[in-house]
């Protein structure tokens, strides 16, 4: 192993290297621009863009891209070489200012929900100073924001910018209520969990499923699966381990801080998580985290899953989003502090997350639809499609206590009054990790648990952030004009907790009666399925929120709404297709063959006995062929009713007829050519069974 401390962040153009190579004036005014948010003069982006040239040329790149995160869900790049010819045949390497701050790229084949017409072609990516420049692959990769000709967001991360400056306008007017000058801006960060599974490359190759949807389409459950739970935290085997090794040193090369790694619950699964950072540059790192453990993977002989349901019968994968603020001197504002003062602070702020949740479930939701979430959330496995948020006990006792202005049961039984008697000191830690719950409180922090694995997290936080902002600017109007700060605090603090504790739910999120009493009594949404979620994109109400903190427009929302589901139809289409294939061109003939192959062992039986009772033979083939029978019709029908919902013109219409008609439909035939499977003789069955997938690593 490498002297880690030596090489870490050693692809990275960070603030060492700029301290190394710029002046100290130049070093001061970018540093103006990223903090501060002034602009950046063009003399400075021309010093700053030679140094960073001269950096990643020492270090073997030869091409610059401007690196962006299109509606996809991934990242896109295009290589421009640093290369200037020379007159005389001679070249040189060159980079300039202007080419470092905006680029010129060709949006055409980007999804845009109708954002631009087919002749504004032109995508325009503008840098993002706030997250370091890198290598990879020999490329100096500059992170960038998005957008079309018009100036509309054709990305995830510029809304999530935006989101950004809006929880820091909102959270200083709060600090300065409670007389804090000191603090300059406030920060969103973000520290992203990642699930995923690895399988064997060689049996992923002989999976079709695998290859064109990344989850299995087909598969029998195999004798064991996760029940014993000896997968969780056990011993890492040489070959995941060597994995692991190279994952860390690539990531560490790229300076993302990862600490933890680990198997999953289920057979094959594992998890990685590195340390917190600003939300946009843990954004920018979870992509690459992503894309480098899928390289990584191949090298050492793994293909790995980042689908959120890959396999039927064990956990999915999902992403736990660790969401916290904290001002830039340094204070974590969900910490409840030694004072009085920092107490009240905490709680106000604490409300405005109940506040924001409450009233913007569907929001949250929407953040993290997809066609294969949806076959994850409410799983017994990852937390329900109904959201609530969890406190812990004590946290909702001590908010109750001020509701109903009683004393909180403490040995001292004080008396809670903001800003004059002490809230008493509670452990950092004093809630548990409820695994179950949506969104949690967890000591400093909320947990969000909902997003799928491949998700980025660009729009659950551009969520999170607007909600939260859109809390606090409530607040600052209501306590900026009253004359009593204490007395309006203690009222807004209970009149807050009073109407929204319906969303706090501190128990098991998987039981049956809990989605009762949420939807039934509480009145909480349970929005089951992505085409559910949709609608409730452009409500007025959350047009008007993402407008007010000037986030998104409603042509981009709209746009959004459309992009979704437009990818959830092409997915679910997708997967229909693949089924349809692997059945009439493998499965079918399989069954066929094996049942033949019974015949003819139980006709050469009847030639040496013909008196010989042979019901093996003839119970396994009268099975099969009835089987045979209803995959072929169910297939037939399938195609019948993808045919016709491919063909609607409304994208909602569309989703919903996927969602009602194709997928039950899809659902249906793999029970019939899973129990099919289970009858075959596995030399017969044409591709790699569960057993293989998910122990064959091990």
């Amino acid at each position: 192993m490498k002297n880690i401390p030596e090489f870490f962040g050693c692809m990275v153009f960070n603030d060492a290297v700029m301290k190394e190579r710029l002046k100290p004036e130049d070093y001061d005014a970018f540093k103006k621009t990223t903090v501060e948010g002034r602009p950046l003069k063009a003399n400075i982006a021309d010093v700053i863009a030679v140094a960073m040239k001269e950096w990643a040329v020492e270090k073997g790149a030869t091409h610059f891209t401007h690196w962006f995160q299109p509606m996809t869900g991934f990242t896109a790049e295009k290589h421009d070489s640093f290369l200037t010819p020379l007159p005389d045949g001679r070249a040189i390497m060159e980079f300039s200012g202007k080419e470092l701050i905006s680029g010129e790229s060709d949006a055409s084949s980007f999804p845009s929900g109708g954002l631009r017409a087919t002749f504004e072609a032109r995508g325009y990516t503008a840098w993002d100073p706030t997250s370091n420049a890198f290598i990879k692959d020999n490329v100096l990769c500059i992170p960038t924001a998005f957008c079309s000709y018009g100036g509309h967001a054709l990305d995830k991360k510029t809304p999530l910018l935006r989101s950004m400056e809006a929880l820091n306008r909102q959270a200083l007017r709060i600090l300065r209520l409670f007389g804090n000058t000191d603090v300059k801006f406030v920060i969103p960060n973000v520290g992203a969990e990642q699930e995923y599974f690895l399988i064997d490359k060689d049996l992923y190759r002989r999976r079709e499923d695998l290859m064109f949807t990344g989850r299995t389409l087909f598969g029998a459950m195999p004798p064991k699966g996760q029940e014993l739970d000896d997968h969780y935290y056990g011993a890492i085997n040489l070959r995941v381990s060597a994995f692991f090794k190279e994952l860390d040193e690539e990531l560490w090369k790229l300076g993302i801080p990862v600490r933890t790694e680990h198997n999953e619950v289920a057979p094959g699964q594992h998890e990685l998580a590195p340390v917190y950072a600003k939300a946009n540059v843990s954004t920018d790192q979870n992509q690459l985290i992503m894309e480098i453990m899928q390289n990584v993977a191949k090298k050492n002989g793994f293909i790995c899953l980042l689908h959120e349901k890959p396999f039927k019968g064990v956990n999915g994968s999902g992403k736990h989003n660790n969401w916290s603020v904290s001002t830039d001197t340094g204070v974590n504002l969900f910490t409840p502090g030694d004072t009085p003062h920092q107490n009240a602070r905490f709680l106000l702020f604490l409300c405005a997350v109940i506040k924001a949740v409450d009233e913007h479930q569907d929001l949250l939701r929407i953040s993290v639809a997809s066609a294969g979430n949806d076959r994850r959330l409410g799983q017994n496995e990852a937390p329900p499609a109904v959201i609530s948020l969890y406190l812990g006990d004590e946290l909702t006792a001590i908010l109750d206590s001020i509701e109903n202005d009683t004393a909180y049961d403490t040995k001292e039984k004080t008396l809670i009054k903001l800003g004059v008697h002490a809230i008493p000191r509670f452990p950092r830690d004093s809630t548990d990790r409820n695994r179950t719950s949506p969104f949690a409180f967890t000591g400093n922090k909320f947990e969000f648990r909902m997003l799928g694995s491949k998700d980025s997290i660009a729009c659950a936080n551009m969520m999170i952030n607007t909600a939260v902002a859109e809390s606090l600017r409530v607040f600052a109007d209501e306590l900026e004009q009253s004359p009593d700060f204490n007395s309006a605090l203690q009222k807004l603090i209970k009149e807050t907790y009073r109407k929204h504790k319906r969303i706090i739910f501190n128990g098991n999120g998987y039981d049956e009666n809990w989605i009762r009493e949420a939807t039934e009594v509480r009145g909480l949404l349970n929005l089951r399925s992505t085409p559910d979620c949709l609608p409730h994109y452009y409500r007025p109400e959350n047009t008007r929120l993402f407008e007010t903190h000037r986030v998104l427009t409603e042509a981009e929302i709209r746009s959004r709404s459309e992009i979704i589901l437009e990818n959830y139809c092409k997915i679910i289409n997708i997967e229909a297709k693949t089924m349809s294939d692997m059945v009439r061109r493998s499965i079918l003939p399989a069954i066929s063959r094996y049942a033949g192959r019974l015949c003819e062992i139980a006709n050469a039986k009847r030639d040496a006995l013909p008196d010989l009772h042979i019901p093996f033979e003839e119970e396994t083939v009268e099975k099969l062929n009835n089987l045979a029978t209803e995959i072929y019709n169910r297939n037939k029908e399938l195609m019948s009713v993808l045919a016709s919902t491919v063909c609607l013109p409304n994208v909602v219409d569309k989703a919903y007829a996927f969602k009602k008609s194709v997928i039950p439909l899809m659902d249906g035939l793999r029970n019939v050519v899973d129990e099919a499977e289970g009858l075959t003789a596995s030399d017969y069955w044409p591709y790699p069974g569960y057993s293989e997938l998910l122990f064959g690593v091990t």
